[in-house]
């Protein structure tokens, strides 16, 4: 048997599978396509995530958007982050040409033209339905890393959160967290303090200065309702074709914290919403996260934890998540040993640091008898990548330089015009770019702020009237004033037990000597002379 033979063998046993698979492209060995060796993708595992990876030009939009399609196409919708702004084409077909008929020649696949059905999203003022959520919806944790918060400042915020919840303020937006901060360090301090201890007014400050910066971003356009509901990510058209969800965030390129804790949220949101799905035959949803290093970049290890967390659980809830970057470096290596689908497009090693970031990332992979992974990686072509997946039974397939398909959808980007005939049809347009403003943490704090700085001036007027009462009087009476401040201090000394005991002894004295009664003898003289008057 020639090595070519061995090679299709090795491939044909690895990638076939008993349920539903697609088709992603035809092995290659020796820099050419070997007939017959189609490498797929079995749809039940696709909830074990995933990883496209490559240098810049290497190819890795066009795999997303071949994997969105070709999803959409078996009935599961997906879930698409568009930085670059060169993902539109989805939803119309592609053209043929001279490049694509050679292409799927070689690898054996016939090339159709199929647009897929799309739905715009939006962060920001772009167009498409809103996606927004409120600030309680984030909770402290994502919130105090949108704002970069040091620990104690965090904790502050996670108080915040907690005092909102045991007294019925609900955050929406960011006007209702700042609120709330204002309250807890004027007059609710003293009710906050009781409970839960004392908190910094120099912290406070800080994380006020942060919401205005974060106010500035125009982040306030994605805080508060109507909160996007996630199960509205998993539709289908009227020919059971998934829908592919596009967020456009082509404007808030300089504000990555922003997009990646709001990826997170979502993530968060939809493992606490979907069900338990247990093993399914195909996902219900599939959700690709693009320039994925900005979601862990200076991500803290509570922070981290909480993303291995959602990536480990979140496919019980039949949801695969793939994570698309330039190099499988830039994810931790926590959440890297959890992706099943593996696709590795050209690493350039143009200096030591790259050489050793190549040697890292072979090593990610499958060893196999028929390439040299640390230097075919750097010579792969433009739609050329390594593949590996896992087979039905959770096992890795071997390892495939392949040359991928090519996208059925159109690879340019849509016009204003066609973007604007798209949202025009769509209902969650109508459903979600509505203004909601109902009772909420800012509202209900602003009120009872009032009302305590209504009591102060209330309280403030009394006290000035009754010292404008009290110097009215000192003015028109000061003799009076002072005779009665005399007599009282005369009362208060004949009062005392000493003169009382003085004044009594005095007085019999008097008595005494006044009646002549200083003898025994007294009382018969004074009757003798009486007589001898008569």
């Amino acid at each position: 048997m020639s090595k070519q033979e061995q090679f299709l063998q090795h491939i044909t046993e690895g990638y076939t599978f008993k349920g539903y698979a697609l088709d992603l492209g035809g092995a290659m060995l020796n820099g050419e396509c070997v007939p017959g060796a189609i490498v797929k993708i079995p749809l039940k595992t696709i909830n074990r995530h995933g990883l496209i990876a490559g240098a810049t030009g290497g190819g890795k939009t066009k795999t997303l958007q071949i994997l969105a399609e070709q999803f959409s196409k078996e009935g599961i919708p997906s879930l698409l982050m568009d930085i670059k702004g060169d993902l539109s084409g989805i939803a119309l077909p592609g053209a043929s040409n001279a490049k694509i008929v050679e292409r799927h020649s070689k690898i054996g696949i016939p090339f159709e033209s199929v647009g897929s059905p799309v739905e715009f999203l939006s962060l920001s003022d772009e167009k498409g339905a809103r996606l927004k959520a409120t600030v309680t919806e984030f909770g402290p944790v994502l919130f105090s890393r949108i704002l970069g918060l040091n620990d104690t400042q965090s904790s502050i915020i996670s108080v915040v959160f907690k005092y909102c919840d045991d007294n019925d303020l609900p955050l929406l937006d960011l006007q209702d967290i700042r609120k709330a901060l204002q309250y807890i360090t004027g007059p609710g301090k003293a009710e906050l303090e009781s409970v839960y201890g004392r908190i910094s007014l120099d912290s406070v400050g800080t994380i006020l200065r942060k919401i205005v910066e974060l106010e500035q971003q125009k982040a306030d356009l994605f805080f508060g309702e109507r909160s996007f509901e996630v199960n509205d990510l998993c539709r289908t058209d009227e020919q059971g074709r998934g829908m592919v969800s596009i967020v456009r965030l082509t404007d808030i390129q300089d504000r990555p914290k922003l997009f990646s804790t709001f990826m997170l949220q979502m993530l968060a949101e939809i493992y606490a919403t979907f069900p338990e799905a247990g093993d399914m035959d195909k996902p219900k949803l599939a959700i690709f996260i693009d320039e994925a290093h900005l979601v862990f970049n200076e991500a803290s290890k509570a922070l981290l934890d909480q993303i291995e967390a959602i990536v480990r659980l979140i496919r019980s809830k039949g949801v695969g998540v793939f994570f698309v970057t330039q190099n499988p470096a830039d994810i931790p290596e926590s959440v890297l040993g959890q992706l099943g689908l593996k696709i590795q497009h050209a690493l350039r090693a143009f200096t030591a640091k790259d050489r050793r970031a190549i040697k890292l990332a072979a090593e990610n992979y499958p060893i196999s008898e028929f390439y040299n992974v640390s230097e075919t990686i750097t010579q792969l072509g433009i739609g050329e990548a390594f593949v590996t997946v896992l087979n039905e039974k959770g096992i890795p397939t071997p390892l495939a330089h392949v040359m991928l398909r090519a996208p059925q959808s159109r690879m340019d980007v849509l016009t204003d015009a066609e973007i604007d005939e798209i949202v025009k049809r769509s209902k969650l347009v109508a459903k979600y770019n509505v203004t909601v403003d109902r009772d909420s943490a800012h509202a209900i704090l602003t009120a009872k702020m009032e009302e305590a700085h209504e009591a102060e001036k209330q309280e403030e007027l009394r006290k000035q009237q009754e010292k404008a009462a009290a110097t009215q009087t000192r003015s028109t009476t000061p003799r009076t004033t002072s005779t009665r401040r005399q007599k009282s201090t005369l009362e208060q000394l004949v009062d005392s037990p000493t003169t009382r005991q003085i004044g009594r002894t005095i007085a019999r004295e008097l008595t005494r000597g006044l009646l002549g009664v200083l003898g025994v003898g007294g009382t018969t003289t004074t009757r003798s002379t009486t007589r001898k008057k008569k």
